[in-house]
């Protein structure tokens, strides 16, 4: 018996939860093909135990003992919009911290010091793109780069970010900008005293001027089709492709080439697509962040 699943069993005994039924090949087989037709996530047999887990927390909230009954609620009901919401909270990952990695916020830094002035608006134009921002810290980790970068810079700049996720209830969060001191343990000491305010014990929120530089908005990365943005200087896509098989990483990637402007950065995770190739980009040297920039 698994850790989770042997756990799962002790708390049910000893709150006198009635256990659920176990999940059959079939069953498996039906949420493995909603959530991959869904949000593209690919669930293999050993992540079982992690699907039964989070369903039958959720089905127990709602008073449902059956996972058939519940598939037919997401699938075939009105009120199944909206429990969907709250299943993929409870099955997608949320993990995610500011700082996450500095090497590729270096490649950033340096793009945006470099980047030539708009001969239409006089003045350096950055559109930035958080492609899963979670609960905001990467997003406005992204917002502090962009701000300390162009105020390096001797003329004038603007930018924007524009962060997306799947998850409602993280992109709250990500509006709220509260954040713990826990959570901000991997900033610097002088990104708090400039980017953040006192919001309570231990509680911190991003200033309002940065704040509104930010805008959060609930994204399908499978339905980029139906994404109304381009026109993008630098997408940031890191630990998101890992969710998915090849052929949807490749897809995905291939997608968010196309929102990139001529010259743009695309900025992925270190290991979550080798060998892909795309002859409207290419590689930047270095060496420790997977980078790519548009031709044009």
């Amino acid at each position: 018996m698994s850790v989770v699943i042997k756990k799962e069993v002790e708390s049910a005994i000893f709150t006198g939860i009635e256990l659920l039924p176990d999940m059959s090949d079939q069953q498996f087989q039906c949420w493995v093909q909603l959530l991959e037709s869904r949000i593209g996530m690919v669930l293999p047999l050993e992540r079982r135990s992690f699907l039964t887990t989070n369903l039958g927390l959720r089905m127990r909230e709602i008073g449902i003992k059956d996972y058939s009954e519940y598939y037919n609620l997401l699938t075939r009901t009105q009120d199944g919009v909206r429990e969907w919401q709250i299943l993929v909270d409870r099955v997608t990952v949320h993990e995610t911290r500011f700082n996450r990695h500095p090497n590729s916020l270096e490649v950033i830094e340096a793009y945006i010091r470099d980047k030539k002035v708009d001969p239409a608006s006089g003045r350096v134009n950055i559109e930035i793109w958080s492609t899963a921002c979670a609960t905001g810290e990467e997003a406005f980790t992204l917002a502090m780069c962009a701000d300390r970068a162009l105020s390096a810079r001797p003329d004038s700049g603007y930018f924007g970010v524009m962060a997306t996720d799947i998850s409602q209830s993280s992109l709250q969060d990500g509006r709220r900008a509260v954040y713990s001191k826990r959570r901000m343990k991997d900033l610097a000491p002088e990104l708090v005293d400039g980017y953040f305010e006192p919001a309570g014990v231990d509680l911190y929120r991003v200033v309002d001027s940065l704040r509104r530089r930010v805008c959060f908005s609930c994204v399908n990365i499978m339905n980029l089709d139906q994404t109304p943005m381009g026109g993008m200087d630098i997408i940031y896509c890191q630990n998101l492709l890992i969710y998915f098989d090849r052929p949807k990483r490749e897809k995905i990637v291939n997608k968010l080439v196309e929102y990139l402007l001529p010259g743009g950065l695309l900025i992925l995770g270190s290991g979550e697509i080798i060998g892909w190739h795309n002859d409207k980009v290419r590689k930047v040297k270095d060496s420790h962040t997977l980078a790519f920039q548009r031709l044009g």
